[in-house]
């Protein structure tokens, strides 16, 4: 009989406090240890009766340059980094407090909740964690954008290839199997990014409202990156999108045993997998 591991949770509160990316509104999310089968839960304590919001596929509201969870008149938006957090580190139960509409987005990447959370400690709990495996090879595309799965017995490999139009960042690939060794190293400290061309477009349409060059790599196309220290690696883009990635993957409620290998990755797309896997595992 095949055992799998043990669900997990955090020893301690992991707090952080910020400008929300896209907002522009200042929110604080404090994460706290949770029972086993609690799963991770978003509760928006600034609001009357202090709604919750399962990480779950059910509850996303909007995938537009963030993925947002919401349900009635809550909502909480820009949560794909602290979830790519609890994912890699093997943080399966957790409630979320949330002062605001929005995760603070620190410094556009994953590294300050990773930092945290592995200061604070982990637990194992118990209880097995529900792991979803792939039994069949799958491909779903999206115009230039597709996904190939295909099963594994080892837990979840990541293989993500970008291809952006932008003479700085053009067709970039990361590949890593997820483990919070490799997350730390490889994927954590990578930042969000967007173009300069772009800006006023996405704050015309009431995004990106926080956004600076504290929190997001910014791309010119006449000048290249416009943060003074620049890139932390020459791959950035890629790592942070297979970061987003991720995090949205976790949107499963389960630890996915599966190559996923990416071409174009997006929220939407990631989305549609993650429905995709559930439908499959639903008729397994």
């Amino acid at each position: 009989m095949r055992l799998n591991p043990p669900q997990q949770t955090i020893a301690a509160p992991v707090v952080a406090e910020g400008v929300g990316l896209h907002t522009g509104v200042w929110c604080k999310a404090r994460a706290l240890p949770a029972p086993p089968h609690h799963g991770v839960r978003f509760v928006r304590v600034d609001l009357p009766g202090a709604p919750e919001l399962p990480a779950a596929v059910s509850h996303v509201r909007s995938t537009v340059l963030a993925t947002t969870l919401g349900e009635g008149e809550a909502s909480v938006s820009t949560v794909e980094h602290l979830l790519a957090t609890l994912y890699a580190l093997g943080i399966d139960n957790a409630r979320i407090e949330v002062e605001g509409p929005e995760i603070p987005v620190l410094d556009g990447s994953a590294g300050v909740w990773t930092e945290r959370a592995l200061a604070a400690g982990i637990v194992a709990q118990a209880a097995e964690v529900n792991v979803l495996r792939l039994t069949r090879p799958m491909t779903l595309s999206d115009g230039d954008r597709e996904v190939i799965l295909r099963p594994s017995e080892t837990g979840l490999h990541l293989r993500v290839t970008v291809n952006f139009d932008h003479p700085t960042i053009g067709e970039q690939r990361v590949q890593l199997s997820v483990s919070p060794e490799s997350f730390l190293a490889e994927l954590a400290w990578a930042r969000t990014f967007g173009f300069l061309e772009e800006v006023e477009r996405i704050r015309a349409a009431g995004l990106a409202r926080g956004g600076s060059l504290e929190n997001a790599v910014v791309f010119c196309r006449e000048r290249g990156v416009l943060n003074p220290e620049g890139l932390r690696a020459a791959d950035e883009p890629v790592r942070h999108k297979a970061l987003d990635l991720l995090g949205d993957l976790s949107l499963l409620g389960a630890r996915l045993y599966a190559e996923v290998e990416v071409r174009r990755p997006g929220h939407g797309m990631t989305l549609q997998v993650v429905r995709a896997l559930l439908d499959e595992a639903t008729r397994a």
